[in-house]
């Protein structure tokens, strides 16, 4: 469960520093790029423009790579079932029974992998770099969305450490009871969706007692709250974005001068 502990950039770092909304902004502009465009070119642009932008997150390719490897395999797994099981074309490079590959069901399996990638790795640069404390304060001062919503999500932001050090305390006590799947592997599977189960009615539990706690002390009492942290966007903040614009811009025109943009919609 070291997935659900939280990447630590360093704070100094500009993409730490720069305004919460400001990245999810410019996260949401290259989402919008991605989504829209199906050919390979464009993720992969973007992916080139996101690997040299990590060393303006603080954070190092080593824990970024450690952390987020289902990722990377979400992305072949995606990439493979889409090569191999993707309706065939005309220029079929081998079949063995049912299963085929074309170069054009390899191309669109490969398009399709990259825009898995480029897309998580969009949100996980802007969320990594985001203190939660932060990312709340801004929601409610810059977007003025509702405090019940934002501090909300900051409490269960903050309690997945916490049910990472339970998934572990589950996992230790099994062990310590002789609990063991072997060499099973649908042993195992049972066993897993039986600590996940054990930790989510934990979590439901956890939840109720703060849900409670929190409207004891008055929360959501008053339609107005005090500001103590105070959030602007800053001129770093809006060059972000602008950034953010002119690669996504840049994918697709690249894309258009290969002649291999596609669009979703055509």
């Amino acid at each position: 469960m070291r997935l659900f502990t939280p990447l630590r950039p360093n704070p100094n770092a500009l993409l730490a520093r720069a305004n919460p909304v400001a990245k999810l902004g410019a996260a949401l502009l290259l989402m919008t790029v991605l989504f829209l465009s199906v050919d390979a070119v464009t993720p992969l642009v973007v992916l080139a423009g996101l690997g040299g932008s990590v060393w303006l997150s603080g954070l190092t390719w080593p824990a970024l790579l450690a952390r987020t490897w289902p990722i990377l395999l979400a992305g072949l797994v995606v990439a493979v079932v889409n090569a191999v099981f993707g309706p065939p074309g005309d220029d079929e490079l081998f079949r063995i029974g049912p299963v085929g590959l074309s170069s054009t069901s390899l191309q669109s399996g490969m398009a399709l992998g990259l825009r898995v990638l480029a897309i998580a790795y969009t949100g996980v640069l802007a969320v990594a770099t985001t203190d939660p404390t932060e990312l709340t304060d801004s929601l409610i001062q810059q977007l003025h969305l509702s405090p019940r919503f934002a501090v909300g999500a900051l409490a269960a932001v903050r309690l997945l450490p916490v049910m990472a050090g339970e998934w572990q305390t589950i996992s230790l006590a099994r062990r310590a009871r002789g609990v063991s799947a072997g060499r099973s592997p649908l042993t195992a599977m049972q066993l897993y969706f039986g600590k996940l189960l054990t930790l989510l009615v934990g979590a439901i539990r956890r939840a109720t007692r703060l849900a409670t706690a929190m409207e004891a002390r008055g929360f959501g009492a008053l339609p107005c709250r005090s500001v103590a942290r105070p959030q602007r966007m800053a001129g770093r903040d809006w060059w972000l974005i602008a950034a953010a614009a002119a690669l996504g811009l840049a994918a697709v025109g690249i894309s258009l001068a290969l002649g291999a943009w596609e669009f979703l919609f055509a």
